[in-house]
C-alpha cells in the first residue's frame, strides 16, 4: 500500500507522506493501545509517525519500531518520524535533554523532524480540566522563543533532527522569529479542518516553503474535554462536506481528509480502530474530490479552532483568544 501513497518535497529537499498517524491518545487510550494501532498501521502502510513526549507513549512506539525493523517490515529510512519538546523544556540545555530522552524511548538514532510543540513554555499537569491554570504561565516572547530555537539548531548541527518544525503559531509571531533562524523551519503544525481552514497561515506558509501538517483534521471529535466548548462545529455535519461523502460513497470524515491533501497540507488522524486508519490512508489514494467540490468545502470555513489553549493562559489575560494574537 505505502507505495501507492503520495509524497510531498520539503524545502530541504526531504520526502514525506502526505498522510500520517498522529499518536496523541493519552486522554482516551493508554500506551498499549496506541503502540498497537501504529504496529497494524506500519504493517498497512503508513510511513508517517507524528509523535510528541508529552503523550506519554514514545518508549511503546519505539518498540514497536524496533520490532519493525528487526522483521523487516519496513527500513528506518522508509520512516518519517516526528516528534516534539513540550512546553516545560524551554530552558537552556533542556531541549537536547528532551530529545535526547526521546530518540531513546523511539529507539532512533534520529528524528526526521523535531517542533516546539507550543510557542511558549507554559505547561499544565497532564489531564487537566480547561480551567486549569498555572501562575508561572507567561505571554509570547520572540527572545524567550529564539533561545528554544537556537537549541533546536544546535541539534539538527549534530545530525540528530532532519528538520525543524514549529507548532500552534500564528503570522504575527512568524513575522517575529523567522527573520531570527538561522535554520528556518520546514514544516509548521496547526489545527486545521474544514470548519477552521487558516487559510491566511496556510497560504503565509506556502508562500514561505514551509509544508503544512494538519492536527484535528476531521474536527477532532475524540479532543479532550477540556478543548470542548459550546458552539463549537461538527466538521462531518458540514453541508458542504456531507454532500460530497454522499456523491462519492464515503464516511464523511474521509472527504475531509481527501480535502487536506489535495488541498497541499498533510493531515494525521488517530485511531486506533484498523477499518479507520485503513480507510484513512485508502482516503487519499482513491477517487479525488472534484473541484466544484473543493471549491464547495472551501465555503464552509466557520473559523471554529477546537483546540484553544486556554490551559496556557497567563495571569492577566483576558481570554484564548490571546493566545492567537
Amino acid at each position: 500500500m505505502e507505495t501507492a501513497v503520495p509524497y510531498f518535497t520539503l524545502g530541504t529537499g526531504q520526502k514525506i507522506p502526505c498522510i500520517g498517524m498522529g499518536t496523541f491518545g493519552s486522554d482516551k487510550y493508554g500506551s498499549e493501545e496506541v503502540a498497537a494501532a501504529v504496529a497494524g498501521a506500519l504493517r498497512f502502510g503508513y510511513r508517517l509517525f507524528d509523535c510528541a513526549s508529552v503523550y506519554g507513549n514514545e518508549d511503546r512506539i519505539g518498540q514497536i519500531f524496533n520490532e519493525a525493523f528487526t522483521e523487516g517490515i519496513v527500513k528506518r529510512e522508509e520512516l518519517f518520524v516526528t516528534s516534539k519538546v513540550w512546553n516545560n523544556m524551554h530552558g537552556r540545555g533542556d531541549v537536547l535533554l528532551s530529545l535526547a530522552k526521546t530518540l531513546k524511548d523511539l529507539q532512533l538514532d534520529y528524528v526526521d523532524a523535531y517542533f516546539v510543540h507550543w510557542p511558549y513554555p507554559n505547561y499544565h499537569a497532564p489531564g487537566c480540566d480547561g480551567d486549569s491554570r498555572n501562575p508561572d504561565s507567561v505571554p509570547f516572547s520572540a527572545d524567550r522563543f529564539m533561545a528554544t530555537w537556537t537549541q533546536m539548531e544546535r541539534a539538527a548541527d549534530m545530525g540528530l533532527v532532519k528538520n525543524l518544525g514549529m507548532s500552534n503559531m500564528t503570522i504575527t509571531k512568524l513575522e517575529a522569529v523567522l527573520p531570527r533562524c538561522r535554520i528556518k523551519p520546514a514544516l509548521i503544525e496547526m489545527e486545521q479542518h474544514p470548519s477552521f481552514q487558516q487559510q491566511e497561515l496556510f497560504d503565509y506558509c506556502t508562500a514561505k516553503g514551509i509544508t503544512v501538517i494538519a492536527y484535528c483534521p476531521i474536527g477532532s471529535p475524540n479532543r479532550p474535554e477540556r478543548d470542548k466548548t459550546p458552539g463549537d462545529v461538527i466538521d462531518t455535519e458540514l453541508p458542504e462536506v456531507s454532500a460530497a461523502a454522499k456523491a462519492h460513497n464515503i464516511h464523511p470524515a474521509l472527504v475531509c481528509l481527501k480535502w487536506a491533501v489535495q488541498r497541499g497540507s498533510i493531515p494525521i488522524p488517530f485511531s486506533v480502530h484498523a477499518r479507520n486508519y485503513e480507510s484513512n490512508l485508502r482516503a487519499v489514494i482513491e477517487d479525488p474530490l472534484t473541484g466544484a467540490e473543493m471549491e464547495s468545502i472551501k465555503k464552509a470555513e466557520r473559523n471554529c479552532r477546537l483546540v484553544k489553549g486556554q490551559v496556557f493562559l497567563w495571569p492577566g489575560a483576558k481570554g484564548w483568544e490571546d493566545l492567537w494574537d
